[in-house]
């Protein structure tokens, strides 16, 4: 590689969050993790060093993803771009040189648990290019180790890249890595040829993975900003070195952030909709520059691509209404059973929440479990998910949904929405769901069924876990202060209270990956015909209407 090829290469901009407590502690040796054991993931590390990457068994291993996070080697990159605050620049330089070069030597091409996955290889490339750019206390011996691991990373990528049915958020972090490669090695055929193929697949995938309303192919809102991010890195990089001119991508960058920003409540977090493993594009606390999207958030926002509806409303009521699609086909990896189910939040803070992810691998109950239809604001039938789980990630017999009503007059609010994931049982049924607005803070959800047979339909509401439930009047109140809701199922029915339970799981809420919490759950359930049977639930944004008033909404009186 020509030497002047990486002194003129510039540096991405970013948006800096990381602070120097997160620095200290990287100092004082805090390893990302993913809440798993660290010295466990370490013996497993050390177990398999001198193998090679293909002879290593998993079956018996920490959960991979967890296992992965250290080598992602974020944490240099906080070390390199947070401001020192205090703390003495030239120990941050010296304790990112040695955790880069240690890594390095370490990790033996090909050899390891690091190089099973090109996802990986890919996402440490431009953390490798940071300390190329941002260590002035390497050796040449030094740059040369790194331009190496450069190099055999970016040949492993091209040669591994996760196409046809693997096409998903892997793909674009294994083409980013590319194109930081093929950057520092362009005056070579093949880092020429890693840029022009990473660039390439990224314009292609920009198509694929953000779908013509901004949302997410992979039905996954955590994925979506973590695919985002990426685009942006790769943007903000190309551009600033003046490589290729990415305007073409900006307008479909810019509808996703606007999908992203339906969804946002307080401090622009959003509800955790399929799967997440907190992955990152650059680091924790540490982001690639955005443009500014479109502030999306109206009354009522519908995304029919994606699949979804938003509706804010009364007391910084939020409500996520999901009727679309269970993942990206073919296997749908990250999406979750949970059509027609809704999330809520209130005074700006979750009340009816969807659980999350908790873990990929190492617990199969419970991955079972947080994938499942029984795991979100939905109706179970059978006690079967709406589609068949065949592993950890891939499912079979994918449901059908869709928004067959959106109406707004005279002051009331209706959606309407149905799926087919019940028309494989024995005796089909489709489970239609309704939901009507009404006054500043309050509607009703009405749930009825198309089909033959008898069946055991569960209707379940699951609470974030800062939110208790407590008996008052006929309803359940939901939280206190501004975040207080009112809730109750009518027409002579009552919901179970459950909590944590474990065998068969239900009741939980993972707030971060690797990490599960006790929550509550509010559940009705019936036996009987499918068009005999349905559920009206009631909720209210504080003080609550009498039953009565939302059985008229409804439609029942």
């Amino acid at each position: 590689m020509d030497s002047s090829i990486l002194k003129a290469l510039k540096m991405p901009e970013f948006t800096i969050s990381a602070d120097g407590a997160l620095v200290k502690s990287i100092l004082d040796g805090e390893v990302f993790t993913l809440n798993a054991d660290a010295l466990e993931i370490v013996r497993f590390l050390d177990e398999y060093k001198d193998r090679f990457f293909s002879d290593i068994p998993l079956q018996n291993s920490p959960d991979i993803r967890q296992a992965w996070e250290p080598a992602r080697l974020q944490q240099i990159t906080i070390l390199l771009l947070t401001p020192a605050n205090g703390l003495e620049p030239g120990r941050l330089k010296a304790a990112a040189k040695e955790s880069l070069l240690s890594w390095i030597e370490k990790n033996p091409f090909l050899t390891g648990l690091h190089y099973q996955s090109a996802m990986e290889c890919g996402l440490r490339i431009p953390v490798f290019f940071y300390g190329l750019k941002l260590l002035d206390n390497l050796s040449d011996e030094d740059v040369g180790r790194v331009l190496r691991t450069i190099y055999e990373h970016a040949w492993w990528v091209a040669r591994r890249l996760s196409l046809y049915t693997s096409l998903g958020n892997h793909t674009v972090c294994e083409c980013v890595g590319l194109v930081f490669a093929g950057c520092l090695f362009r005056d070579r055929p093949e880092g020429k040829a890693w840029l022009e193929k990473g660039i390439e697949i990224l314009r292609q995938e920009l198509h694929h993975q953000i779908l013509g309303d901004g949302g997410p192919a992979e039905q996954s809102l955590a994925y979506h900003r973590f695919v985002l991010d990426l685009y942006w890195l790769a943007a903000g990089f190309l551009e600033k070195n003046g490589l290729f001119d990415c305007s073409d991508w900006k307008p479909r960058l810019l509808r996703g952030e606007s999908f992203l920003n339906a969804f946002a409540g307080g401090g622009g977090q959003f509800p955790s909709i399929g799967d997440s493993d907190d992955g990152k594009a650059v680091a924790p606390g540490i982001a690639p520059v955005r443009s500014a999207a479109q502030d999306n958030r109206e009354g009522c926002t519908t995304f029919r691509e994606s699949g979804y509806t938003v509706v804010r409303f009364g007391n910084d009521g939020i409500l996520a209404f999901d009727h679309g699609p269970l993942g990206m086909p073919p296997l749908f990896n990250h999406g979750h059973a949970d059509a027609l189910s809704i999330t809520l939040s209130a005074g700006g803070r979750q009340v009816l929440a969807d659980p999350g992810t908790y873990r990929y691998n190492g617990d199969p109950l419970f991955r079972r479990y947080f994938k499942g239809t029984r795991a979100h604001n939905t109706v179970t039938i059978d006690g079967e998910d709406q589609a068949v789980q065949e592993t950890g990630f891939v499912w079979s017999k994918p449901y059908r949904a869709e928004l067959t009503r959106g109406e707004d007059a005279a002051g009331t609010l209706l959606l309407e929405a149905r799926h087919d994931g019940y028309r494989r049982l024995k005796y089909p049924v489709e489970h239609r769901r309704t939901i009507i607005f009404f006054g500043d803070s309050h509607f009703v959800i009405r749930d009825t069924f198309l089909g033959a047979g008898a069946h055991d339909f569960e209707l379940n509401y699951h609470l974030h876990p800062d939110i208790a439930a407590k008996r008052e009047n006929g309803w359940w109140r939901l939280g206190e202060g501004k975040a207080v809701t009112f809730i109750r199922v009518l027409k002579g029915l009552d919901f179970d209270f459950s909590s944590g339970q474990e065998e068969p799981p239900f009741g939980w809420f993972s707030p971060a990956y690797g990490a599960k919490v006790k929550s509550e759950v509010l559940s009705c359930r019936k036996r009987g015909p499918s068009a005999e049977t349905s559920f009206l639930t009631a909720i209210s944004l504080g003080e609550p209407l009498s039953p009565e008033a939302y059985l008229e909404r409804a439609g029942v009186l």
